[in-house]
């Protein structure tokens, strides 16, 4: 049976990242970037590395743009990375076994994620399993503009070595997302039928940090552990009131 590896990326501005990322995967058969229109480097990075670039600058959520990428793939098997995530020589290794062995469908890799100079062990972080490789064929992406899931068929293994997430490597790095991501899942709120206000953002923000404090045990991972909850929160409580006032926006 055929275990050509092909691995889906997309893109934008992620030229301080992506070098890294495509070392960590130059093993495959085949590297597909669908770029979302980068105005720095990221399209010349990923060429120069013998990536196939694919730019497709009309963005409608990071769902639709993962499945852009793994139709483009044309091995038997897809690995699904982000620019800012690495796959370590252990994995590698433990990838290139499950593609010759063949005995699932679909593989949850554990992520390890970085936060502000350290990678977290709780706080829901780690274990933090994704599920990332499979079978070409055997699933797709939410259609989600945000947070999106894959959607499998078949059946899934599990890996021990955890792919690198270096998420966050400083407070600029979490506000930025923390801004942009509320952006992205606000109008997903109130196409959910939501009627949000600001109690409902007030809770939501304070259910976040309950649950990565104290319920996941953030507190073990220190000051880190605290930040990391209150951005949590930050972001839940960020995008109810933007739905809020989107809501309010529509009404007037």
């Amino acid at each position: 049976m055929s275990n050509r590896l092909s691995v889906a990326i997309i893109t934008l501005n992620e030229e301080r990242n992506l070098a890294d990322c495509l070392a960590s995967v130059a093993f495959a058969d085949e590297i597909v970037v669908v770029d979302g229109g980068s105005r720095d480097r990221t399209c010349e990075i990923a060429r120069a590395a013998g990536a196939r670039v694919i730019e497709e600058r009309d963005w409608q959520g990071f769902g639709i743009q993962k499945n852009r990428a793994v139709d483009a793939c044309s091995g038997d098997w897809v690995l699904s990375i982000d620019a800012d995530e690495r796959v370590p020589p252990n994995l590698r290794d433990e990838i290139q076994a499950a593609l010759r062995d063949s005995a699932f469908d679909v593989y949850e890799l554990p992520r390890s994620s970085f936060y502000c100079g350290r990678f977290m062990r709780h706080s829901g972080w780690r274990p933090d399993y994704v599920r990332r490789l499979f079978r070409r064929g055997s699933a797709r992406f939410s259609p989600a503009p945000v947070h999106e899931s894959l959607q499998t068929v078949g059946s899934v293994g599990r890996m021990s070595t955890p792919l690198e997430h270096w998420s966050f490597r400083t407070m600029e790095d979490v506000l930025d997302k923390v801004n942009r991501y509320s952006s992205l899942s606000a109008p997903v709120v109130i196409e959910r039928g939501g009627r949000p206000t600001l109690l409902t953002a007030i809770l939501h923000g304070a259910g976040a940090f309950f649950r990565t404090y104290f319920l996941r045990r953030g507190f073990l991972d220190g000051s880190h552990g605290f930040m990391l909850a209150v951005s949590n929160a930050e972001g839940s409580y960020y995008r109810y009131v933007k739905a809020m006032l989107i809501r309010q926006q529509k009404r007037d």
